[in-house]
């Protein structure tokens, strides 16, 4: 599979045939300055921690199903700051629409509600059940906390509509505490969980998963282009749902088995570099469309940050001079057998100072 400056994921929930079509959704996009990078980037890895190992109780239930694992409908996206690909729904009728980020590293759906106080809620557009005609009330409290800030508030009920499809009965997260300003400065109103059901707060049936029930899409199947935000594109990707758009990469898609159903969770067989290969055992890697760097082991990144001479800074961040990294040895990671490889450029994030 070839793919020129974007990345193309395809997941499926269940099993999966060919010869389908597609229903798409453009994604937009918003550069970020190196600085801005530099800044969100350096809170990546107590964000990480949090989003996989701040909930136990999740990650137990996903454990527990521990295993190896002909309509399409497009969503268009919107690129922030290389971080936040995002797109719009709505919900009710008639509709309310939000700008949300499509997330396959959570499982719930939420956006800020009108009883909400909080400033990152009047910040951004907020869902009014009483405008609302199908608007059903549940009212089970929930709190959630993602990697770089938590919510509470309310479950209800009501259609939500995403691209050309319309999903009835959707149980969503109305916000209405939403602490700090994590989300104040966000360019989403909400998130989209695409995550399996048995990491989802209060049980809450993922949207992905009345799709397929409601026989809304022909296959169990979404996918994701991503564009780079950094190069002239006015469109930041592409969202789609019952299968994937062949336009955007060439050749055969490459499939890997789930490790475990909770995240979209697969086997890291190997990391290469410099000529020099690492095995890898029993390690797994999230497939997460809502983080925007790649992590890996310490003893991994200790051992790349050394041999390309990298040195940590007063923050604690590796910085190497931006001259040598065209000279870089290439980067690769295995999955099931096949071999994807970063150059330099593509591994190494161009800063300021």
């Amino acid at each position: 599979m070839k793919i020129s400056g974007a990345l193309l994921l395809v997941t499926a929930l269940f099993s999966v045939s060919s010869n389908a079509a597609i229903h798409k959704m453009t994604l937009k996009k918003v550069p970020e300055t190196p600085s801005q990078k530099m800044s969100r980037y350096s809170q990546t890895g107590e964000y990480l921690t949090q989003k996989y190992f701040g909930n136990s109780r999740y990650m137990q239930e996903a454990n527990q199903n521990f295993r190896p694992g002909e309509v399409e409908h497009g969503v268009p996206l919107s690129n922030y700051m290389n971080a936040q690909y995002f797109g719009e729904v709505s919900l009710g009728n008639p509709p309310q629409t939000f700008s949300v980020i499509f997330d396959t590293g959570s499982s719930n759906f939420w956006v800020p509600s009108t009883h909400c106080t909080s400033i990152a809620c009047f910040l951004h557009r907020r869902y009014d059940s009483n405008q609302s005609k199908t608007f059903k009330p549940n009212g089970t409290e929930f709190a959630i906390r993602y990697g770089t800030g938590s919510l509470e508030g309310i479950i209800s009920n009501d259609i939500l509509t995403v691209g050309d499809i319309t999903v009835k009965n959707q149980d969503f997260g109305e916000s209405v505490k939403e602490p700090g300003l994590t989300f104040a400065f966000g360019r989403f109103d909400g998130i989209f969980g695409l995550g399996y059901d048995t990491i989802s707060v209060k049980g809450v049936v993922p949207p992905f998963y009345h799709m397929v029930n409601q026989r809304l899409i022909d296959e169990p199947i979404f996918s994701f282009w991503l564009s780079d935000a950094d190069k002239d594109n006015s469109v930041g990707g592409e969202l789609v749902f019952g299968g994937a758009d062949e336009s955007h990469f060439t050749g055969n898609i490459h499939w890997a088995p789930i490790r475990r159903k909770g995240y979209w969770e697969i086997e890291l067989e190997k990391v290469v570099f410099d000529g020099e290969d690492v095995e890898m055992e029993d390690t797994g890697a999230a497939i997460d469309t809502g983080t925007s760097l790649l992590a890996v082991p310490t003893v991994i990144a200790d051992l790349i940050n050394k041999q390309i001479g990298a040195k940590k800074n007063f923050a604690g961040q590796y910085i190497i001079d931006c001259e040598k990294v065209p000279s870089l040895p290439d980067f690769s990671l295995q999955f099931n057998g096949k071999l994807f490889t970063l150059t330099g450029s593509e591994y190494i994030l161009k800063g300021s100072g």
